[in-house]
């Protein structure tokens, strides 16, 4: 068991080790139960949009091709997969193009330009990541992973307030489900010992489902209209392939692979490293390769969960077979609607008070895996100014990039994406030392002190 030296956190249980299975499966349920939602949210988001399609078909291919995805990324098959405690799901990050592009083109465009771009563009970043890796050192992933955080809090605080577009948006019973919630995990983890630290999260939000229920506010009607079992069906939806869709997704696959760089960095982070070249190649291989075989039987991507991330961090727990458990969850969720649907009826609001702190965790994780392995000079203080400002800039005020082309609009308006390009031009362009342009050497010139020699007698 890990103590906490060389900025390592204090893990309870490291990558390899194995929890005693009936804890294992508590905390791989802990997982499931922070990011189903948001998982499924998006099938539900650009479903209902684009209408006249099967959303209940599509959020169980969501879910068993997220818990494939998991299991691979927890112990690999061939290069694909990273051997780390990543869990995957559908991400808010395709929710805007999909749902436009669905709308002017079909869902067959959007599953088209996903078979297309999905292993094309992570696929090819990862297989060519050790070259490219220098452009990204902890100060560019670490700023990553932070905007990664930070932009997922107002999606919290809408969970909190009941969900975006709810008739009951920022009701008080809402706030106050979250509330508990938040409590019950922070008081936990933070005067707890042992198990009920460990499950923390879990604990809360299984205490706000139980007073939501006893408070009528759940309806059960969807688990008994739904089915047992359902298996999937490959082609259900008939694919097209058209050139806007598929270089907008192409775009939206390199936010993904920024993201899922950022995410295993975090994961890491608990351990006071960056992944090495094979993690990062075998997680985005995952990233795009499931992606892509997800596509033909109507599932939207697959990518890394920032929450799930700060779950580790957050616990201590980075055991990748608690995380294998929980995509073996997935599936049988995947396969069986009736217990998705039953998971589902967990209000929006009770999840919110869990991904609230999750959000902050992976933020927090971001500041410490940037503090730990970089000096922050005034050369790395500016790059760091820069890029959270856009990122954040443009995370709220989205508007002020609403006269840009559209094409531009999508991928300028996306944080990840301004804040990374920030950091990545920077760090790049900037002498100092971890410029892959430039040598140590000017490392104190990016402090603003000149080198002088001092003479010595011959």
């Amino acid at each position: 068991m890990a103590t906490e030296t060389d900025g390592e956190i204090e893990l309870e249980y490291e990558l390899d080790e194995r929890p005693p299975l009936p804890k294992s499966i508590l905390l791989g349920l802990q997982h499931v139960a922070v990011m189903i939602v948001p998982a499924t949210a998006v099938a539900y988001i650009v479903g209902g949009a684009v209408g006249g399609v099967d959303v209940a078909y599509i959020v169980q291919m969501v879910l068993l091709f997220s818990g494939l995805a998991t299991v691979v990324q927890a112990y690999t098959a061939g290069p694909v997969g990273a051997k780390l405690p990543i869990v995957m799901g559908t991400s808010f990050t395709f929710v805007g193009a999909a749902t436009t592009i669905g709308v002017d083109y079909g869902l067959g465009a959007v599953l088209g330009a996903i078979l297309v771009t999905g292993f094309t563009v992570e696929g090819l970043i990862g297989w060519q990541f050790k070259r490219i890796k220098p452009f990204f050192p902890p100060l560019v992933t670490g700023l990553v992973v932070v905007i990664i955080g930070l932009y997922l809090i107002p999606v919290a605080i809408d969970y909190a307030a009941g969900g975006v577009g709810a008739s009951d948006y920022g009701a008080p019973y809402n706030l106050g489900l979250a509330a508990l919630v938040l409590g019950v995990a922070l008081v936990l983890n933070l005067f707890a010992d042992g198990v009920a630290r460990l499950l923390s999260i879990l604990a809360g939000i299984t205490v706000g489902y139980g007073t939501a229920v006893a408070l009528g506010y759940v309806d059960f009607s969807a688990v008994s209209a739904a089915a047992w079992v359902a298996l999937p069906q490959p082609g259900k939806f008939s694919l097209s392939f058209e050139p806007v869709p598929i270089v907008t997704f192409a775009f939206l696959f390199l936010v993904s692979a920024m993201e899922t760089v950022g995410d295993m960095s975090s994961v890491t982070a608990a351990e006071g490293r960056n992944p090495t070249d094979d993690e990062f190649r075998g997680g985005l291989f995952t990233d795009g390769l499931l992606s892509s075989l997800g596509s033909m039987f109507g599932a939207f991507p697959v990518t890394s969960f920032s929450q799930n991330a700060g779950i580790i961090n957050f616990t201590g727990v980075m055991s990748r077979h608690v995380v294998g458990i929980a995509g073996g969850m997935l599936v049988v969720l995947g396969l069986s609607p009736k217990v998705g649907a039953a998971v589902t009826t967990i209000p929006q609001a009770v999840f919110g008070g869990a991904v609230l702190l999750m959000a902050g965790m992976v933020a927090a994780s971001g500041f410490r895996l940037i503090m730990l392995h970089t000096d922050l000079d005034r050369r790395n203080m500016v790059i760091v100014a820069a890029s959270l400002g856009l990122g954040l800039g443009v995370t709220t005020r989205p508007e002020a990039l609403a006269e840009l082309p559209g094409a531009a609009e999508t991928f300028f308006s996306e944080p990840v994406i301004m804040t990374a390009l920030t950091a990545l031009v920077l760090n790049t362009i900037v002498p100092g030392e971890n410029s892959p342009l430039f040598d140590a050497d000017s490392e104190d010139q990016s402090a603003g002190t000149p080198t002088v020699e001092t003479p010595t007698d011959d």
